[in-house]
């Protein structure tokens, strides 16, 4: 998506109006994005004056095109500022430029990271040229238009208050300065040069309006990208926030010889934790280091491990990636690294009885001199979680561990819609945001007025790339479990009944080729994606009068989540419903933010379908659903 779009003499004759960035705000509430602040508006007004000083030069054609903050797909991040045309042999270019307004900056010894003043204190950001270079992999990699016609990107970052200081152009960061070149105060003329020699003509092919109708291009899948990566190849291009994370844990892993460190990562869905976390075991790894991933959770253990399957050795791969519960007898400081993924997920104890250790997030800090423990408290979705921030702080202080704490916030899962998810959190009343109304332009989701209507969708986009699957809040029994031939979700009102997945996948359901005939839980999904989600909403959550209402009640007795509720209700009752209610809340906000591209919903409430649908800007046109295919 394209804020703003114009043909360099419309973008110029902008300019003159001495009202461009209102220009672009309007734009922006028009196309549904919130409003921005006054510093965001101020940087429009700079940055693209100085744009538009390098622009006036007749050998730059009028008619080429300049897109400003396009939206990558699938992302939360947006390209400051794009100029399309031809070269002079007539093939397609867009040149990206980052803008910045930075006049100083500080070396420091982490890969491609910068530090500068921003918002009033001094922080650690990616340096512009790796940031525009990881932009152009980003763009290369979601939008199917740019690969398949193979339209040229020339990334390059203009930072017109610098004057070259040493800092900035320091050898240091030379690689990404080779691959997108970086044009400072004085290099006007330069930067003017760079574009000519690669727009000799105007965008007669409509670049720019290819680019952002193209097909939106899957993204790369974790588990289908992880043997490559374990062999060397870099799969995953880090951007942004997920760099300055990768970067400061490869520091602290490397340095932990004399000190013990814990890491605690803060993160939603979809900002690429679990991407982070591999790609940590596999640099670690190469560096020589004893590291282990770790998850409570067996679905993406089992899922990286079949992936794996003829890449490595069995013994290789289980040595790889370990449960949580692997570490109580562990001798202090025996890895150097232990990655921990899904941390919200930790349990107290361990074993099936849980009765075995004393507490895994001690266990795991004593075990490794490093630690990073990835969480999102949003997703703690059993009784026996107990993965928060605060209890990692506690244990790691009273190990004596020095403990730094980071935050992933750029997003890549819905869409890349940070919308979605604030809408999400807002509708089913896990907390107030100002996202009260989806529009589905942003992300596909939609309320089905039936199961089989839910059904019949998502076996359809599974047709694609067998990455669609159904789940379901638990609030059927398993009854297939033991007799095979029973369904389990039955509803004969529509003639509709399925069964939970957990036959004969186990935890490998979500990548079965036939899986999407079955309807997957909380337990077998947590921690990995599809393109598209149905999700079944039961009883245990509906809405009245506007009003959420949870109900554990009608969770299935199978259900391990909630087992022991109903004994800590005696003894503490209004804590128990708190904790119950933010459980089954969480469920649904994880099982509603599995798909990267879309989310299909059917309620067995009325009234609760109802109520998912009034907020919604409702969008009757097909057509704005066809780049989700």
């Amino acid at each position: 998506m394209i804020i703003y779009q114009a043909s360099k003499a419309g973008f110029l004759n902008d300019i003159l109006s001495n009202d461009i960035e209102n220009i672009v705000h309007e734009e922006m509430i028009a196309y549904g994005n919130k409003r921005v602040g006054l510093s965001e508006l101020a940087s429009w007004r700079n940055s693209l004056q100085f744009m538009s000083n390098v622009l006036h030069d007749s050998e730059i054609p009028p008619d080429c095109n300049v897109a400003i903050e396009y939206h990558i797909p699938q992302t939360s991040k947006r390209l400051d500022f794009i100029i399309t045309g031809l070269n002079k042999d007539k093939i397609d270019h867009a040149i990206l430029i980052e803008l910045k307004q930075w006049s100083t900056a500080e070396l420091t010894n982490k890969d491609s990271i910068i530090k500068t003043h921003f918002q009033g204190r001094l922080t650690e950001t990616t340096h512009p040229c790796y940031q525009a270079w990881s932009y152009s992999a980003l763009l290369n990699g979601f939008n199917e238009t740019v690969y398949e016609e193979k339209i040229q990107l020339r990334p390059c970052a203009y930072l017109h208050n610098y004057t070259d200081d040493g800092v900035i152009t320091n050898p240091f960061y030379g690689e990404y300065i080779e691959k997108a070149p970086m044009f400072l105060k004085p290099d006007a003329h330069k930067l003017r040069e760079f574009i000519k020699q690669f727009v000799k003509f105007g965008d007669s092919t409509n670049i720019l309006y290819r680019i952002d109708h193209g097909r939106i291009k899957p993204s790369k899948s974790l588990a289908d990208s992880l043997a490559a990566m374990l062999t060397g190849k870099d799969e995953f291009i880090l951007i942004d926030d997920q760099k300055i994370v990768y970067e400061t844990a490869m520091l602290a892993a490397q340095s932990s010889e004399s000190s013990k460190n814990v890491l605690i990562v803060e993160g939603g869905p979809g900002t690429g934790k679990s991407v982070v976390a591999v790609n940590l075991l596999v640099k670690l790894t190469e560096k020589g280091l004893l590291a282990q991933y770790v998850t409570k959770n067996a679905a993406p253990r089992s899922v990286y491990e079949s992936k794996l399957t003829g890449t490595l050795k069995k013994t290789v791969i289980s040595n790889l990636f370990k449960g949580s519960g692997a570490y109580i007898d562990t001798p202090e400081n025996t890895f150097d690294a232990l990655i921990v993924d899904e941390a919200h997920r930790l349990n107290a104890k361990s074993g099936m009885f849980k009765n075995l250790g004393e507490n895994q997030i001690k266990e795991l800090i004593q075990a490794s001199k490093f630690s990073v423990f990835f969480v999102d408290e949003d997703q703690k979705v059993t009784l026996l979680d107990i993965g928060e921030k605060q209890e990692i702080v506690r244990w790691a202080e009273s190990m004596g561990a020095k403990v730094h704490q980071m935050e992933l916030s750029s997003q890549f899962r819905c869409n890349g819609s940070d919308g979605y998810l604030a809408w999400l959190d807002h509708t089913l009343q896990i907390r107030e945001t100002a996202n009260t109304l989806l529009d589905q332009k942003e992300y596909d989701f939609r309320v089905l007025k039936s199961p089989v209507e839910l059904r019949n969708l998502i076996v359809e986009k599974n047709k694609h790339r067998n990455k669609s699957r159904m789940v379901a809040g638990y609030c059927w029994d398993w009854v297939s479990q033991k007799n095979p031939e029973a369904f389990d979700i039955c509803m004969p009102e529509f003639d509709f009944a399925m069964r939970w997945n957990l036959t004969t996948d186990g935890s490998l359901w979500i990548m079965s080729p036939d899986s999407v005939s079955e309807i997957g839980c909380i337990h077998t999904c947590q921690g990995l994606e599809v393109d598209y989600i149905g999700v079944i909403v039961g009883d245990d959550l509906i809405v009245r009068n506007g009003q959420v209402i949870t109900n554990p009640a009608k969770r299935s007795k199978n259900d391990s989540s909630v087992k022991g509720y109903k004994s800590r209700l005696k003894s503490d009752p209004e804590k128990t419903m708190a904790e119950m209610d933010k459980i089954i809340k969480n469920t649904y906000r994880t099982l509603m933010t599995r798909g990267m591209k879309g989310c299909y919903v059917y309620c067995v409430d009325e009234e609760t379908g109802e109520y998912l649908k009034d907020n919604l800007k409702i969008d009757n046109d097909p057509l704005n659903h066809q780049n989700f295919k």
